[in-house]
């Protein structure tokens, strides 16, 4: 056995027991279905993890928001479409609010996981934006940043004196420059926080380099992945310093081992499935990675049947 898939498989198995650690003790069988169906014709994009064994996809084309349980595979529309909405990058925060990219909207929207209900919404981008796509989102104890694939900057909903959801004034605008080029196509997509919030990581898809951002100043430094590439890099997860990068139309999962310093980072396996069809983001619960298929491509994606996987 090589040296990397050992050292991949020991970091996974850590981060399994303590996932299983952290779970409260349930009584029954647990059963973990393989794949979960999602509604006929959902068209998803992001999927999240919430308390307990929860997991939340949203759909592109209506902003609605489906809830299931990973435990029994089973679950129900939490948040209805309503017209002028997408759901795009989803997340869960420690509140038990559900915040999401709302795509070509250049909007964003919060919700309890609990019940459904519409907390607040904010336009991101301008409203006169050419062109915006407000594609995911990852929460800090300080604010919630969402990137945009096709506008060269961050967005920040800034969270006040215990977690308190802002007005629109408030919401805040953040250029990015440094070694971030945005090109033709999409640029960066999947987000995530580390160092309490202090750091933030993005993935551009289309030239599938990886980004360090000062969420203060707006500069980038790219990542070294020592002539690595994670093209086609999607929804990404931060466990310490392991990353994992969904590489959606390559229909698999980097596993990225970044240092202290997150400056530089070893591809070090990629993780795959029989039943990926496009899967573009992940979470993790229950001591599993989940994923979720958009099939992007899909002739008649109206009727079609869309999956979250459990991988491995």
């Amino acid at each position: 056995m090589s040296s990397r898939l050992t050292l991949v498989r020991r970091l996974l198995v850590l981060l399994v027991l303590a996932a299983v650690a952290a779970l409260p003790t349930t009584a029954g069988a647990a059963t973990f279905p393989d794949t979960i169906r999602l509604p006929d014709g959902w068209q998803p994009e992001g999927i999240a993890s919430g308390r307990g064994t929860s997991l939340y996809v949203g759909s592109i084309p209506t902003g609605a928001v489906w809830k299931g349980d990973a435990r029994t595979g089973q679950g129900d529309v939490l948040v209805p479409g309503q017209t002028g909405r997408s759901a795009i990058g989803i997340k869960v925060d420690r509140r038990n609010r559900l915040f999401v990219a709302g795509g070509a909207t250049g909007k964003a929207f919060v919700y309890s996981a609990r019940s459904g209900r519409d907390l607040a919404s904010y336009q991101l981008a301008p409203a006169n934006a050419p062109a915006t796509f407000v594609n995911d989102v990852v929460v800090t104890k300080r604010a919630a940043w969402f990137t945009d694939s096709a506008i060269q900057q961050l967005y920040a909903v800034p969270l006040g004196r215990h977690g308190r959801l802002p007005g629109q004034a408030r919401v805040r605008t953040l250029p990015l420059t440094g070694d971030l080029e945005y090109t033709t196509g999409n640029n960066l997509n999947g987000i995530v926080a580390a160092k309490g919030g202090r750091v933030l990581v993005s993935v551009q898809t289309n030239t599938g380099k990886l980004f360090r951002i000062n969420p203060r100043t707006g500069v980038t430094h790219e990542i070294d992945l020592g002539g690595a590439n994670l093209v086609n890099g999607d929804g990404m997860l931060l466990a310490g310093r392991v990353l994992f990068v969904v590489q959606n139309r390559d229909n698999k999962i980097a596993v990225v081992v970044l240092n202290r310093s997150l400056d530089r980072g070893r591809v070090v396996a990629t993780l795959t499935d029989d039943d990926f069809d496009v899967p573009t983001t992940i979470a993790f619960t229950a001591g599993h990675l989940y994923a979720v298929n958009a099939r992007f491509g899909t002739s008649g994606p109206q009727p079609a049947r869309y999956d979250i996987v459990r991988v491995g």
